[in-house]
């Protein structure tokens, strides 16, 4: 019974440490010590000093200022940070008020050559054909690469040349 109200005496404590500390304005670190709250970058507003936390990175301050992550760039440049990849906490960096990026990506799409079908029983082997794509035309299956070149006694199917009369077996 006394452990229980041990329990309960600690967990109010704590409780009590945590509301009072968000009525002042500042956040609870991990070590226990306190750090004043960090403030946001406004568009416009200019630059702003942003103070590093423990386990922060250049990434990781971008996301929370810009809501991008990409935008670690410009902190490293307005910083002249050497390597970028160490910071150090309470290392009092400047953010600059520049706009959020955000990812681009180029999208190859290939579209596949409609391609005729192969229906004679001789093929003449044009260049960067290969014996799977001659038999998807062939045959309409891809795996039936191994009959055509068991048919043409190939010893390498790996290798086929431009200009080869491959027998497609029927």
């Amino acid at each position: 019974m006394v452990l229980g109200a041990l329990v309960i005496l600690v967990i109010g404590v704590l409780v009590v440490n945590y509301f009072r500390n968000l009525e002042t304005g500042q956040i609870p670190e991990e070590s226990g010590t306190l750090v004043e709250e960090q403030p946001q970058i406004v568009r416009g507003q200019g630059t702003v000093t942003y103070t590093v936390a423990a386990g922060e990175t250049l990434w990781s301050i971008a996301e929370k200022q810009y809501g991008s992550g990409y935008n670690w760039v410009d902190i490293a440049s307005e910083n002249n940070l050497t390597n970028p990849g160490v910071i150090e906490t309470n290392q009092e960096l400047a953010i600059p008020d520049v706009e959020p990026k955000q990812p681009t990506t180029t999208q190859v799409v290939e579209t596949p050559e409609e391609l005729e079908p192969i229906s004679g029983a001789t093929y003449t082997v044009l260049d960067g054909d290969n014996l799977w794509d001659i038999s998807v035309r062939a045959y309409g299956d891809g795996y039936r690469w191994s009959d055509i070149a068991s048919e043409n006694e190939l010893v390498n199917p790996n290798i086929i040349h431009a200009g080869n009369i491959l027998t497609l077996p029927r």
